[in-house]
């Protein structure tokens, strides 16, 4: 799939500290975020892109809101917002964020000609929650596939059937496209994005602030009250087969599961085993299983102060330079430095990040990963290949 189109941005002059005067060098602009208030938009999923895009980030966003119908958007909480920009600003826009709201049937429709205006200039368009259904109804989600709360992944699949829905994944990066799951997802998605536009460094300062996870895969599952079933299929199908499947194999991480291994506890051949578990997560089995064994060793070293190599063993990764090269390509650190960035420890000397248990530095990882400026680095979200981000600000 291609990686994330990008508006070009537009650069600008910047003072010069104690000369009142300009750098002859342009800097380049801010990466404009606009987030797109439906009527009874969902205060929550606003303020999850508030709070990541728009707390004190002149350096990396410049951050908006915009809705319909200015001067005010009602929210589903019974109270109203001021917003005084209408439309016309996401022309401006690089990335646009749609959250939740719940009048699908009023979307009015100079905000979907709007969202596909800037969708086909080059703006990254993004859902949080059930944010989706705008962007399905503006046809941005047409032979895709998207993610949305899931007690309403149904409904979009019945209004929307030319959506391929995952019901049971964080978020989906489709590169130009990213729809998120539910309420605290978003936040997840949108620390995705921070991360693959100005990196890990970045996104683990947004996260700590948040006090929150600086990462999960967008392929873990959703937190449920109660199983989804696949459809077509019962609840206690489910909970017999795939769902339990997933929890017997969570808890053998350490273990070489192969496919034969995860398809025989299920009780189907390797093929039905791949279609099913395809169609119910959105990811493949064994990247699903990579994914969960990458966000144990982030949660030891996160956690616990186990050596690298310890972590290595106990999230069944195996040694601390195949820790080390899946860490750079799900996070774009190495285990010290992410742990240390999580922590805001900086006891341990940057050499570390190089000398990680003798491990090679991030230009000797960068070639061991076939990535050069024109590459290709794998995130954790439905197996979706984006290009590596530009250098980043200094």
């Amino acid at each position: 799939m291609s990686g994330p189109r990008r508006a070009p941005q537009e650069e600008r002059a910047t003072a010069t500290p104690g000369t009142g005067g300009t750098r002859d060098q342009a800097a380049p602009a801010p990466h404009r975020v606009v987030a797109l208030a439906l009527p009874d938009v969902v205060a929550f999923d606003l303020s999850v892109a508030a709070q990541v895009f728009g707390h004190r980030r002149e350096d990396f966003y410049a951050f908006e809101v915009c809705t319909p119908d200015p001067p005010q958007v009602p929210t589903t909480t019974g109270f109203a917002l001021a917003v005084s920009a209408g439309l016309d600003a996401l022309v401006r826009a690089d990335t646009v964020v749609v959250p939740g709201y719940t009048r699908r049937d009023e979307i009015p429709p100079a905000a979907l000609a709007a969202l596909r205006s800037a969708h086909a200039r080059g703006a990254r368009v993004v859902s949080i929650c059930t944010g989706a259904f705008a962007l399905a109804a503006a046809g941005l989600l047409d032979g895709r596939q998207a993610t949305t709360h899931w007690m309403d992944a149904d409904e979009l699949a019945r209004r929307h059937p030319a959506v391929s829905v995952v019901d049971n994944v964080l978020y989906v990066d489709d590169g130009d496209v990213a729809t998120s799951a539910g309420v605290a997802a978003g936040i997840d998605l949108c620390l995705h994005l921070v991360r693959s536009d100005f990196g890990q460094r970045a996104a683990t300062g947004i996260a700590r602030r948040l006090v929150f996870a600086p990462f999960r895969a967008g392929s873990q599952a959703q937190y449920l009250e109660r199983p989804v079933p696949e459809r077509g299929r019962g609840a206690g199908d489910e909970e017999a087969g795939l769902g339990a499947t997933r929890r017997w194999a969570q808890e053998r991480l350490t273990e070489p599961l192969t496919l034969r291994d995860l398809a025989g506890h299920a009780g189907y051949s390797v093929r039905s085993f791949s279609r099913r578990f395809l169609a119910e997560t959105g990811t493949p089995p064994l990247r699903w299983l990579h994914d969960q064994r990458v966000a144990l060793a982030l949660r030891l070293l996160e956690e616990t102060d186990l050596p690298v190599d310890r972590v290595a063993e106990q999230s069944g990764l195996g040694t601390a330079a195949n820790l080390r090269l899946h860490l750079r390509r799900a996070v774009g650190a190495t285990p010290t430095a992410h742990r240390r960035d999580f922590r805001g420890d900086d006891r341990n000397n940057r050499r570390n990040d190089r000398n990680d248990l003798g491990g090679p530095d991030s230009d000797d990882i960068r070639t061991a990963l076939g990535a050069d400026g024109n590459g290709q680095k794998t995130v954790g979200a439905v197996g979706v290949d984006l290009p590596l981000p530009p250098p980043r600000r200094a």
